[in-house]
């Protein structure tokens, strides 16, 4: 008879469980039609938007940045496949483009900067007697004696000059010029790398874009963005041929009136009327106080001969350059191009045009179809 061994259990004793702890009974829910409730939640939607809006407003310069990049990749573009469709990769011709744009800005250095910084040395040397010679004239001269303006504005000119502090005191101080020099460089630096990678990567970027669109809108979609980038473009190009005309005018009317360093003045007006609107302003601004240094008689011409090439520009030339190539109406570019300088200033100047012809496409393939339909 076998022995049966005893059979030793390994289970542990279960734990006796541990008692609830009374943590209280929910109370009701809140009240949302509490004035207390809405005040806390008007009050923290209008903390987050204003930090929101301090948050851009900080970074409003890269923005900034960011947007005159894609706007010269989207002009730059039609060169790019210019040279594509004559059997460059996009590498290749985004490369050739690029240098030939930096090889103008090289150029653009060497020949303006120079004579133009001697010519501002010059006008502002110059500068206490341009202020004296105001008093040959003899209504600012009765104000001078009453009020003693012209002779007060004469001591401070005088004196800054002088003391060799104009330039160091017109930005700020010593520091003041190193940070405006220094965020220049910065800036035009990024701007460079900012353009150059937007317009290699463009056609990337836009096949990520379009992907977010549902597939049965997305090939409407991209036909109708493809057009736009093509307008940009060719607004680009409009807005250089303009600028072309403004250079060879400011070239021909500086060797008629023989005024100082007439090339790189010449070559100043072109980059100033790459800009709608403000960019004449500043060009006229700058030719004529450097007619000024040789006569107030060759400045005046130049003013008057300026003013009246910038009403046939805007009135005659730049409406069929523009209505040719964006197929929009003169008088939508020019409120256009007054608005968004009114609104944003330079950029706004710059990215209005565009954008209304953007607008107008919009309009004539998408809105007007629809509402014939109706």
């Amino acid at each position: 008879m076998a022995i049966r061994k005893p059979v030793i259990s390994l289970k542990k004793k279960a734990a006796s469980p541990k008692a609830a702890v009374d943590l209280g009974t929910a109370g009701a829910p809140l009240d949302r039609g509490h004035p207390f409730y809405f005040g806390f939640l008007a009050t923290t939607g209008a903390v987050l938007a204003l930090t929101l809006l301090r948050a851009l407003a900080g970074a409003s310069q890269v923005f900034v940045l960011i947007l005159i990049s894609l706007f010269f990749a989207a002009g730059l573009n039609p060169a790019v496949e210019l040279f594509q469709r004559k059997g460059m990769k996009r590498g290749a011709a985004v490369g050739l483009i690029v240098a030939i744009v930096l090889i103008f800005v090289g150029l653009f250095s060497w020949i303006v900067i120079p004579p133009l910084v001697d010519q501002i040395n010059l006008f502002v040397k110059s500068a206490p007697e341009l202020i004296s010679g105001l008093k040959n004239n003899s209504t600012i001269n009765s104000l001078n004696d009453r009020y003693g303006i012209v002779d007060l504005l004469y001591k401070k000119v005088n004196a800054n000059i002088h003391d060799g502090q104009f330039v160091v005191t017109t930005f700020g101080g010593v520091v003041g010029v190193g940070k405006a020099v220094l965020s220049g460089a910065v800036s035009l630096l990024t701007l460079l790398v900012l353009t150059l990678y937007f317009t290699a990567s463009l056609p990337q970027v836009t096949d990520v874009a379009y992907r977010l669109v549902p597939v049965s809108r997305r090939s409407r979609v991209a036909r109708l963005s493809d057009a736009i980038i093509g307008r940009v473009g060719a607004f680009v190009a409009s807005q250089a041929t303009v600028a072309v005309i403004a250079g060879i005018f400011a070239l021909l009317l500086g060797f008629i009136v023989h005024v100082p360093y007439t090339t790189p003045v010449a070559v100043l007006v072109f980059l100033c009327g790459l800009v709608p609107l403000i960019g004449h302003f500043l060009g006229c601004t700058v030719f004529t106080l450097i007619a000024l240094t040789k006569s107030p008689l060759t400045a005046l011409i130049v003013f008057v001969s300026y003013v009246i090439y910038v009403q046939i520009e805007n009135y005659v030339v730049m409406p069929r350059i523009m209505k040719k190539s964006l197929a929009m109406p003169g008088l939508v570019t020019i409120l256009a191009a007054m608005l968004g300088t009114s609104l944003l200033g330079l950029v706004g100047g710059l990215l209005a045009v565009p954008i209304a012809a953007a607008i107008m496409l919009i309009l004539e393939e998408v809105v007007f179809p629809k509402q014939n339909q109706a």
